[in-house]
């Protein structure tokens, strides 16, 4: 069992190196084979705290502060309605929504119809998504790349910006499970047991990060956004 658990966090956190979010869209994919759904939510969310903390380090000259605000005044807003729900309510339906939502946003892309969501407020709304989402099914991640796909980072922004988003979003949504008694003592000996794959995992991801190219780490992004959206929209 802790091999099976250690290969799906070593290789979702190789992902979240490389691509700067989707560890809870491939850990979520397989952990809930493996333990209790609702621990896995909050295990994949405090190492996703931890380690983007890892990455935004070697990034932070790359860091916008102005470029986040909103997103962080949304994720805030959100967050507490996201975690009600993990509480009370079963995710199914939230995680086929948020699948469908996702493959319609790569079908645009690949359509090159994507839009720029440059007036005021898209941010806010992006970061009220990912507050509820994150909470609620440990997946803050899709509102918030979405939104920043469009705005034309540069990689490195790309990825300092959502980590830095990422750091303050996640340590929220941990809060708010402690507070709620969602972060159980199972869930820290967990954080223990596997945090030698995810540390792994993660330096694969970043070692590989400085070879891929604009064009093809768009291209990267984007694919994995729709693996994610098909296996949420089929697994529920």
């Amino acid at each position: 069992m802790w091999l099976a658990g250690a290969a799906v966090i070593f290789g979702a956190h190789v992902v979240f190196g490389l691509a700067g979010f989707g560890v809870g869209l491939v850990a979520m994919a397989f952990l809930p084979f493996l333990m209790a759904p609702a621990t896995a939510v909050v295990l994949m969310t405090v190492f996703a705290m931890i380690f983007t903390i890892v990455l935004f380090v070697p990034l932070h000259r790359d860091f916008s502060p102005r470029a986040i605000g909103g997103l962080l005044l949304g994720s805030v807003l959100g967050t507490p309605a996201g975690v009600w729900i993990l509480a009370v309510a079963p995710a199914e339906v939230v995680n086929r929504l948020i699948g469908a939502m996702l493959i319609v946003v790569v079908a645009v892309e690949f359509a090159g119809r994507f839009p720029r969501l440059r007036a005021r407020g898209w941010d806010v709304g992006a970061g009220v998504l990912s507050g509820v989402i994150g909470g609620a099914v440990g997946l803050p991640g899709p509102p918030v790349v979405v939104y920043a796909a469009t705005q034309s980072w540069p990689p490195r922004a790309f990825k300092a910006n959502l980590q830095a988003y990422f750091i303050v979003n996640q340590g929220v949504i941990v809060l708010a499970y402690g507070l709620s008694g969602l972060l159980t003592a199972d869930v820290i000996r967990l954080t223990g047991v596997y945090l030698v794959p995810a540390l792994a995992g993660t330096l694969c991801g970043m070692a590989l990060f400085d070879r891929v190219d604009p064009v093809k780490f768009r291209r990267f992004v984007f694919v994995l956004l729709l693996a994610s959206g098909i296996a949420l929209l089929l697994r529920g």
